[in-house]
């Protein structure tokens, strides 16, 4: 109830107003049953504007952090993905991937529609990065299409760290459905999970027209906060 309370009357008029989103592709995306939309992410906002503008419930797997928060705005923003109907999946340890893909093929196993970033992590840049494998693997178990989706100009309306976004049209766009029934029963070898997942890829590119980046995310991140923590350590004055 309260998914739709925010899509109709708290929430959606509100984002539509801001990011004057513009839709593009929509009779790609299913009227029923179970199928993956797998889109690029630049912004926070991305996880509102999607449910926002679909006519069908889209459920997200988002990271667990966004539920651990302290203080009253971390139980505020737990309260308000719950409420959304948003899932919480723990990205640290080495059973992540799985636990994640066990809660996505629960939502695909209801007919439903999931909502899931290839590349694992928000660009930090703009530019889209390598995806991670767990889609190709849920397509493949549930047996259902992929829909490639580009978010665009969301990152100019709210690039990582500000919190009130910018007035900024916004381009939504999905691509034709993704089939990759041909590889059934392969999804244990890599090779195949690994062609799937680029041919996504290489979809939201498509649609995107961002500058492709063929490393993850995450570790490019990883590596550019370790080169400006180790230049902040060479300016500190030697007593």
């Amino acid at each position: 109830m309260f998914y739709y309370l925010l899509k109709y009357v708290l929430l959606g008029p509100l984002l539509r107003l801001v990011f004057r989103p513009r839709i593009e592709g929509l009779e790609h995306v299913p009227a029923e049953g179970a199928a993956i939309i797998a889109g690029n992410h630049l912004s926070f906002s991305d996880h509102f504007l999607m449910p926002a503008i679909l006519k069908r419930r889209i459920t997200f797997l988002a990271k667990a952090e966004y539920f651990t928060g302290p203080g009253v705005k971390g139980r505020l923003t737990a309260f308000f993905f719950r409420s959304a109907g948003q899932i919480p999946v723990d990205r640290s340890g080495k059973d992540a991937g799985q636990a994640a893909i066990r809660e996505g093929l629960g939502v695909l196993s209801k007919d439903e529609l999931l909502g899931i970033y290839p590349e694992g992590t928000r660009s930090h840049d703009g530019r889209l990065y390598k995806g991670k494998v767990g889609v190709a693997v849920m397509a493949l178990k549930a047996g259902v299409p992929v829909i490639p989706c580009a978010m665009i100009g969301t990152f100019e309306a709210q690039p990582p760290g500000k919190v009130i976004p910018n007035i900024h049209p916004v381009v939504i766009r999905f691509g034709e459905p993704l089939d990759f029934s041909r590889y059934e029963g392969m999804e244990n070898e890599k090779a195949v999970l690994r062609a799937i997942t680029d041919e996504i890829m290489y979809a939201i590119l498509s649609l995107s027209e961002q500058e492709y980046v063929d490393r993850y995310a995450a570790v490019v991140k990883a590596e550019e906060a370790a080169a400006t923590k180790e230049r902040k350590f060479r300016r500190m004055p030697l007593s």
